[in-house]
């Protein structure tokens, strides 16, 4: 899960950036592990969750990030 969290904490990094092809990948490995280690249900994936939404929100894709949300 500290992994996870930096993955997440640096994917957040790049969001800000304008890097959002990295943020990506970055958040959907964050995502995977926390998935893996922490289950679906865990507030931490639903965090995850979250932060792509938001990403999507900012690439003005708004189609994939709904059903994120």
């Amino acid at each position: 899960p500290d992994v996870a969290t930096m993955l997440n904490i640096l994917a957040l990094v790049y969001r800000d950036q304008s890097k959002f092809k990295e943020a990506s990948a970055l958040l959907n490995d964050a995502l995977a592990i926390r998935e893996k280690t922490l289950g679906p249900d865990h507030p931490a994936v639903a965090a995850t969750l979250n932060n792509l939404a938001v990403l999507y929100g900012k690439r003005n894709k708004f189609k994939e990030a709904e059903p994120l949300c």
